[in-house]
C-alpha cells in the first residue's frame, strides 16, 4: 500500500507499493522555525515546487543507489506564488502523481485560488497536500473552498504554524479549527492511503 510521512512544513515522503519513492518539498535546517530536517530520509526521486529555502534542500535527501521505476504518469500546473500573478514571491509548481489506481497531488506554495480549468484537473484525487496557513500562500479559508470543489478522498494541510514549529505569521491550529471544525488531527508522522480520509493534520517526524 502507498505510505505518506509528514516531516513538517510541506515536505513529505511518498512511497509506493513497488518501493519506489519521492520526497516533497525539503526544508534547509531552521529555515522554518523549529524544524530541522532527519538527515536518514531516502528517496529515488525529490520534487521541488519552488526555489525557496523551505522549499528546495533538495540535497539533504539521500538518494537510493537501486533505481526503482515510477509507478506513476508525472504532470504539472505552474500556478503563481502570490495572488499578483508571481510579481511578488515568483511561480510555483503543483506535482500530480496519477497511475489507474492513485492521483495524488502535492501544492507546494500555492499563492490564490485555483481557477475552474486547474479546479477541474485536480478534480476527485485521492489524496491532496495543501497549504493552509496565510501570509506566504492561501488561507484556510480558501484552502477549505479549494477542497470542496476538488473533492478529494483525502486533504493533509500543510505550511500553518504548530506550537513549537512554523512562522509566527501563519494561522495555527485553533484558527485552523475554526475554520475547518471537520479537521481531524492524526497522532502519527505516516499514514497509509485508504486509511484516512476527509481533512486532516498529520504530526511531524523529526528523528
Amino acid at each position: 500500500m502507498t505510505a505518506i510521512t509528514y516531516y513538517g512544513h510541506s515536505c513529505f515522503r511518498l512511497e509506493a507499493d513497488n518501493g519506489w519513492s519521492a520526497v516533497f518539498d525539503p526544508y534547509e535546517d531552521y529555515s522554518v522555525p523549529g524544524l530541522k530536517l532527519p538527515r536518514t530520509i531516502c528517496a529515488d526521486e525529490v520534487f521541488v515546487s519552488h526555489p525557496h529555502e523551505d522549499h528546495n534542500a533538495e540535497h539533504l535527501i539521500q538518494r537510493n543507489k537501486r533505481k526503482l521505476h515510477s509507478p506513476y504518469e508525472e504532470s504539472i500546473l505552474t500556478v503563481p506564488h502570490d495572488e499578483e500573478g508571481g510579481a511578488k514571491r515568483g511561480m510555483n509548481q503543483i506535482r500530480i502523481l496519477e497511475n489507474s489506481r492513485e492521483k495524488i497531488v502535492h501544492f507546494g506554495d500555492l499563492g490564490r485560488m485555483l481557477n475552474s480549468e486547474e479546479i477541474s484537473r485536480l478534480h476527485h484525487a485521492d489524496v491532496i497536500m495543501i497549504p493552509c496557513g496565510g501570509y506566504y500562500t492561501i488561507d484556510s479559508r480558501t484552502a477549505r473552498a479549494i477542497i470542496q470543489r476538488i473533492e478529494p478522498r483525502l486533504a493533509i494541510l500543510m505550511h500553518y504554524r504548530t506550537d513549537s514549529s512554523g512562522y509566527s505569521m501563519l494561522e495555527n491550529i485553533a484558527q485552523l479549527r475554526e475554520t475547518m471544525p471537520d479537521l481531524k488531527e492524526v497522532d502519527q508522522d505516516e499514514i497509509t492511503l485508504g486509511t484516512c480520509s476527509g481533512i486532516i493534520l498529520m504530526q511531524a517526524r523529526q528523528k
